[in-house]
């Protein structure tokens, strides 16, 4: 039996997989990866073939020899492009100040415009103190408005892999861990502009989407997170907007992130925040079985 991203895999299946591999060995590595995938039915949360786990559980078994992958197909090198330089963007910084019954409802609209998504990324890079990176897997981002006017971003992506703390919390193992952490999703980004002043927002916007990101996350990407997660440096923030959005607090991470070979990772200790989004979250989390789509 061989364990990978938290599926066994028997000799039955090891067997059928080296069957689909002889029979459609002409297939180049991807299309092979797609197939076996699809035989196995192993899918992602949201459905789609889980391509990366079942590329390193191939390459495993031909290391193990168990398996002869076909030839890498050529491909002809093209010489990357000079990138070109931006010109900083300037931003209307009119204030914004007052309270919550001053400035009107507060929307968090979904940025799916080609165009805002880059006015979306350059107010990241301006204004959040770690600048924008570009997230990994599923994503979302949402502007803060109220008639029209933009008071901020917030970024959703993909969950850090493994958190002592959190994954204590949800009681969950390594393998029931690396089959369902795509049920949670982490807040990257929150971000009010500095020039928006008005007293108990930030608590106020997490609090509504909260609310709303289960069905906006189906809606994008076909199935319902059912936990959301973010780190606050304490160097910067308090998180107490976090805290009177009905947040929990976790502790603090190590700093030290995911060990690698040969590879270090330092970074100052964050607190952890979680909120679950659905009743049945450690259900769902700890499952033993591919959950599929959570409806």
């Amino acid at each position: 039996m061989i364990v990978q991203c938290g599926r066994e895999f028997t000799t039955e299946q090891i067997t059928q997989i080296s069957e689909i591999v002889e029979t459609f060995g002409n297939l180049s590595q991807t299309e092979l990866t797609h197939t076996v995938c699809e035989q196995l039915e192993w899918y992602t949360a949201s459905g789609a073939n889980k391509f990366e786990a079942c590329k390193k559980l191939l390459s495993l078994l031909e290391d193990r020899g168990l398996i002869k992958l076909p030839a890498k197909k050529k491909t002809t090198s093209i010489p990357p492009k000079k990138k070109a330089v931006k010109n900083r963007i300037i931003f209307d910084e009119t204030p914004v100040e007052g309270n919550l019954s001053d400035i009107g409802s507060v929307n968090l609209r979904i940025v799916a415009d080609k165009n805002e998504k880059t006015l979306f990324n350059e107010y990241l890079r301006q204004y959040h103190y770690l600048g924008y990176k570009k997230p990994f897997g599923y994503f979302l981002r949402y502007y803060i408005e109220i008639s029209g006017t933009i008071l901020g971003c917030i970024l959703l992506s993909g969950p850090a892999k493994s958190i002592k703390s959190r994954d204590q919390w949800i009681g969950w193992n390594t393998n029931e861990r690396l089959r369902n952490q795509g049920f949670i999703v982490n807040n990257g980004r929150f971000l009010i502009f500095p020039w928006v002043n008005v007293r108990y927002l930030a608590s106020h916007v997490l609090g509504k989407m909260v609310r709303v990101l289960a069905q906006d996350w189906y809606e994008q990407w076909g199935y319902r997170p059912v936990l959301l997660e973010t780190f606050v440096d304490p160097q910067h923030f308090d998180g107490t907007c976090y805290q009177a959005a009905n947040f929990t607090y976790l502790g603090m991470t190590s700093g030290t992130g995911l060990t690698r070979p040969g590879k270090k990772y330092t970074s100052s200790p964050k607190k952890i925040f979680v909120c679950p989004l659905a009743d049945n979250f450690r259900q769902v989390l700890c499952s033993s079985e591919t959950v599929g789509k959570v409806l």
